[in-house]
């Protein structure tokens, strides 16, 4: 997986099973380690959080599966929940 890190700015991100997350707002570097740590969701889905004192999102790059037109994440079991789908 190699590609350059401004190119991921403003790229939607998508859970493996289709879920829309948000978008690449930001990338975060560890510079100690010399790799990225996370990105940082901008535009986030809001009928999957609650926004009402949003600080932010960051998704740890160790979960990303793919980065092509999209970013493609794992998806996690719990980690967004959908209130619409579920009602």
């Amino acid at each position: 997986m190699e590609t350059q890190i401004t190119e991921m700015f403003g790229l939607q991100i998508y859970t493996e099973k289709g879920m829309f997350i948000g978008e690449v707002e930001d990338v975060l570097i560890d510079v100690d380690q010399k790799k990225i740590d996370s990105i940082v969701v901008g535009k986030v889905n809001d009928q999957l959080f609650e926004l009402k004192n949003f600080k932010g999102l960051k998704i740890p790059y160790r979960i990303i599966s793919a980065i092509d037109d999209i970013v493609l994440i794992r998806h996690l079991p719990g980690a967004f929940s959908s209130g619409s789908a579920e009602e």
